[in-house]
């Protein structure tokens, strides 16, 4: 669960969007108001408003974003529940309150708003909201039994390991099955393999290096794994040692039908690497 939090001046407009019935907006908690309308509650704030002149963003305004799965399974009690008990861990007390549920969308989530200034018309201190508000949510999520932000990011992060694991393995079946001799094959080849390999290149027309689109994922070679950067895959490649070196020290690749050339730094180490091979092939005789 994700909690956002932020101090408004335009309390009104807010909990217009809010009270959006659109959006299939119901409330689910009133706390000391007595009004059916944003008109009408903003009123109610403005009467505890004017007894502090000092504060001008004097509503506080929340997003509680429960994940789609758990917003499924959670009804108006349970949501209720989720809004007192972050009103309690952000320790705002007895306050005005109202909260809204939008579920026009998959993604269930909770705007709650409430009056930053108390019944004694004293500001609530908003210093580092927006954290307080996700660590309030953290808490919130763990005391209900729902799928905390650092579960999401375990699971995101495992199931991206999973991703580049499978990925350098359709490389080196592709390598090993395929012997690709110009990068244009290695694209084609990976794509028969599964793995759509996008080309990299930069305003003066040189390839700098390839991105691997797999599984709704989108990441450069060097995340995926380090002996996969187009440098590493060109040295991969026994065409490269027939290249030619051009005069402004790049060396040009076919790439869907269009002449492209390599990134000068890139085409050095490359050429490099392509002396380095031809000459310990000569010693090898």
């Amino acid at each position: 669960m994700i909690g956002k939090g932020k101090s408004i001046s335009h309390t009104k407009v807010s909990m217009s969007y809010g009270w959006d019935q659109e959006k299939d907006a119901e409330i689910v908690l009133k706390e000391f108001l007595h009004g059916d309308s944003p008109a009408e509650i903003t009123q109610e704030f403005k009467m505890l408003q004017d007894q502090n002149f000092n504060c001008t963003k004097n509503t506080l305004s929340f997003i509680i974003s429960p994940t789609i799965e758990d917003g499924k399974r959670l009804d108006k009690s349970k949501l209720e529940e989720i809004s007192k008990r972050f009103i309690h861990e952000m320790k705002l007390g007895a306050r005005q309150a109202v909260a809204f549920v939008h579920k026009d969308k998959e993604h269930k989530h909770i705007h709650l708003y409430v009056n930053r200034i108390d019944f004694k018309g004293v500001a609530y201190n908003d210093s580092f909201i927006g954290k307080r508000s996700q660590l309030a949510a953290e808490r919130v999520a763990e005391q209900m039994g729902l799928t905390t932000v650092k579960q999401v990011q375990f699971e995101k992060e495992f199931n991206l390991k999973e991703i580049r694991i499978e990925i350098k393995r359709r490389h080196d079946l592709t390598m090993n099955q395929f012997k690709p001799k110009s990068f244009e094959d290695y694209i084609k080849y990976m794509e028969t393999n599964g793995v759509k390999v996008i080309p990299a290149i930069n305003n003066q027309n040189n390839l700098q290096g390839f991105r691997f689109q797999f599984d709704g994922h989108n990441l450069k070679g060097s995340e995926v794994h380090r002996s996969m950067s187009i440098g590493n895959i060109g040295k991969q490649m026994s065409s490269l040692e027939g290249a030619k070196i051009l005069k402004n020290n790049t060396v040009g690749v076919t790439l869907a039908g269009k002449t492209v050339g390599l990134a000068p730094q890139l085409a050095l180490k490359l050429t490099k690497f392509i002396i380095k091979k031809t000459i310990q092939h000569g010693l090898s005789y």
